[in-house]
């Protein structure tokens, strides 16, 4: 009795030590914010020639990570695979601060966040951006919704009648909202894919392929994230949240995407890098090998360390059985995600076009590296998402405990 009555006071030191700390984080972030708020885009490493940057992959990578969202919502209410539906809260409550991640990362990205709402009055229907801020809007409202029952059944609703009620009255939607958000959340991952596509003056974007690589990897990323949360809580709060059975189909199901992925990965690196030398790809990716690290980032991390190593890890049985390689697996899923979506934004922007002003000749790419005030505010919204999952996890009904 001793025993456990000091380990509960370590976890609860240990708890409010990483409270404190991204709390602090979260700090540092607002004062950040604060700066590019103040002063505007110049104290960023942005420019005309490299306009997106570190604000744009983590906005990105915040959209993708939450796909888990809608991956279990449709697996679990669609089509009924009720053993998943352990995945389903905490896949909507990550989704959740994902999609409200990129939101903050967004509101800083276009320098003058209180002209958010332009998009929703002056409609641009042949712009992919347009399109894609009505899904997201209307995404992230349906992640709002969802989330409600957890809070109504905290003990904040407890002493709200009213909060209690509306809990329930959304908890009966959840079906309906769970198609509606599938359809909106396919609709936006590929178009996020296709915003770069679609521009045909960038040679190293322009192909039909991105918008279905998007959804992919966006899909092994959300499950695997929500899988890796949800067994990183098991262990620290030593309980049973999900049973071998389903922790393994989710594996399984993860490491067949990714492998999946990997297969059209290649073949569209393939399509267009190898069987294939159009003079406008060829001469990026000449660019790029020559005065950047993305040989090494795509090959190395994005591919080996973020493709092929995990899905190894996640299928090979004598493997996919060791806890710890699992969720290191899943870790590197992520990671790769990550990496695609920094390699993706930054190689199409740092080698200008051949029809760019002053360009013609010469093959020295732009550069890019993000200045203090970009690194504080993403680790500010990084932090803010950590946060709101631990307290999550601490004080709603995230998780049941199963036997």
């Amino acid at each position: 009795m001793a025993s456990s009555t000091l380990d509960h006071r370590a976890v609860n030191i240990h708890w409010r030590a990483w409270t404190m700390a991204l709390i602090l984080l979260f700090g540092v972030g607002l004062i950040a914010m604060s700066q590019a708020l103040i002063h505007g885009l110049q104290v960023t490493g942005l420019s005309d020639q490299v306009p997106w940057g570190l604000w744009i992959t983590l906005d990105l990578s915040s959209i993708a990570l939450g796909a888990g969202a809608f991956s279990f919502s449709a697996a679990v209410y669609l089509f009924r695979i009720k053993r998943l539906a352990g995945l389903a809260r905490p896949a909507v409550f990550i989704g959740f601060l994902g999609y409200t991640s990129a939101m903050l990362a967004l509101a800083m990205d276009i320098g003058r966040p209180d002209r958010f709402w332009h998009p929703l009055v002056y409609w641009n229907v042949h712009s992919v951006l347009w399109e894609i801020t009505w899904c997201v809007v209307l995404y992230s409202s349906i992640l709002m919704i969802e989330v409600l029952p957890v809070v109504a059944e905290s003990r904040l609703g407890q002493r709200l009648p009213v909060l209690r009620k509306l809990g329930h009255f959304a908890h009966r939607l959840t079906p309906a909202l769970a198609v509606v958000g599938m359809l909106l959340s396919l609709l936006h991952q590929s178009s996020l894919g296709a915003t770069y596509s679609v521009l045909s003056g960038r040679a190293i974007w322009f192909k039909p392929s991105l918008p279905v690589m998007f959804i992919i990897s966006a899909v092994a990323g959300g499950m695997a994230l929500t899988l890796l949360a949800s067994m990183l809580t098991a262990r620290l709060k030593n309980i049973n949240i999900l049973s071998p059975e389903v922790c393994a189909t989710v594996t399984r199901t993860v490491g067949f995407i990714t492998l999946g992925y990997l297969y059209i990965k290649l073949w569209d690196w393939a399509s267009t890098s190898y069987y294939s030398h159009t003079p406008g790809s060829a001469d990026i990716l000449t660019r790029l090998r020559a005065t950047t690290p993305y040989t090494s980032t795509f090959w190395g991390v994005e591919i080996l360390l973020g493709g092929a190593l995990p899905a190894m890890i996640l299928l090979l049985p004598a493997l996919c059985k060791r806890k710890k390689l699992v969720m290191l697996a899943l870790g590197l899923v992520v990671m790769g995600v990550v990496i695609n979506r920094w390699n993706i934004t930054l190689s199409g922007l740092v080698a200008p076009p051949d029809w760019s002003p002053g360009v013609l000749g010469n093959a020295v790419a732009h550069s890019y590296f993000p200045s203090l005030v970009e690194i504080g505010v993403a680790t500010g919204i990084v932090a803010y998402a950590l946060l709101g999952f631990t307290l999550g996890v601490r004080y709603l009904a995230i998780y049941n405990q199963s036997k």
